[in-house]
């Protein structure tokens, strides 16, 4: 099939833009995203239609995004398990991670913390440790699907730890934090900023942050490597649209959103949601996907993560 739209960016857009967000509303993800939506439907004088496609490690979001009109008016949020984990992980993928989409510029690198309910009365990683060698089988952990990132930290601890953590899925990490504060999960390991208002109910208790360095949010927490862990810092979230929408098309969109996430104001924001802004050309998104792919590879092998055949949720 051959798609033939007009490619004339002075016009565009001339209607609301969907954008296609694979994770539950709520999630701190959501949360940036509608903030930037109302940021830029001034600029692009067209407002944006969020529509949340939780669960399943990101797939059936990449799934519609893949089989969307390519005329500029879908555009998805994609991450680490749309593009680089999942297509290692899983045979039979409702889409190509590499020919089904059209990078417009990475957004931004998460800043994640493994979280534990303060009733488990474990202060350290090491504690943790110890009370879940201690306990088999009795604690919960929230993941996002199999072949997640939250599923491969839990291979970890249960591989390392010589343990049997019991995870449950979610469809983001809005919900996962509540689960935390109700009693319903144990331990979870999510974006930082999923935690952030919950961090004065007395109720969860940070252990260690998944980055390079400490968070100026919660300074006074470690970092992975700091609390003995292994597992190396790994998120990000960027934007894309389905293969060939018009490249004048493309670049306006970039000029936009990359305009906004390097402003000084829109980047307090996002530092305040615990994640770094990363913007830039879709080559420099192509040529960061290459790397985090090699990366990817590496997660896989230290979960010790079989390949399985994807089986769409019923």
């Amino acid at each position: 099939m051959v798609w033939a739209f007009p490619v004339n960016a002075q016009t565009y857009p001339d209607r609301p833009i969907r954008v296609i967000v694979p994770i539950a509303a709520g999630s701190v993800t959501d949360v940036i995203m509608r903030a930037t939506a109302n940021e830029l439907t001034p600029r692009l004088g067209q407002s944006f239609v969020i529509e949340n496609k939780g669960g399943a490690s990101g797939i059936p979001g990449a799934q519609a995004c893949a089989q969307a009109t390519p005329d500029g008016y879908t555009l998805c949020l994609v991450y680490h398990n749309t593009l680089s984990i999942n297509p290692l992980m899983f045979n039979k993928l409702p889409y190509d991670a590499e020919k089904d989409f059209t990078l417009i510029t990475n957004l931004y690198l998460l800043v994640e913390a493994l979280f534990v309910n303060s009733a488990l009365n474990v202060g350290t990683a090491a504690e943790l440790k110890a009370y879940a060698q201690a306990h088999p089988s009795a604690l919960n952990y929230g993941t996002l699907g199999p072949g997640s990132n939250p599923e491969m930290f839990l291979k970890w601890m249960n591989q390392k730890w010589n343990v049997n953590i019991v995870g449950i899925p979610y469809r983001g990490g809005g919900p996962i934090a509540q689960a935390l504060v109700a009693g319903e999960l144990q331990i979870a390991k999510m974006g930082l900023g999923n935690f952030l208002g919950l961090l004065g109910t007395g109720k969860i208790k940070p252990l260690a942050v998944a980055a390079v360095r400490r968070s100026p949010l919660a300074p006074d927490v470690p970092t992975l490597a700091e609390a003995g862990i292994d597992f190396p810092p790994f998120g990000w979230w960027g934007l894309a649209a389905p293969k060939g929408v018009p490249q004048p098309i493309v670049d306006r969109l970039n000029a936009e959103f990359v305009k906004l996430y390097r402003e000084p104001k829109f980047v307090d924001y996002l530092e305040k949601q615990a994640v770094l802004p990363a913007p830039g050309t879709p080559a420099e998104f192509a040529a960061f996907l290459k790397k985090d792919r090699q990366d990817a590879e590496l997660l896989i092998n230290i979960a010790n993560q079989p390949r399985e055949d994807y089986k769409a949720e019923q």
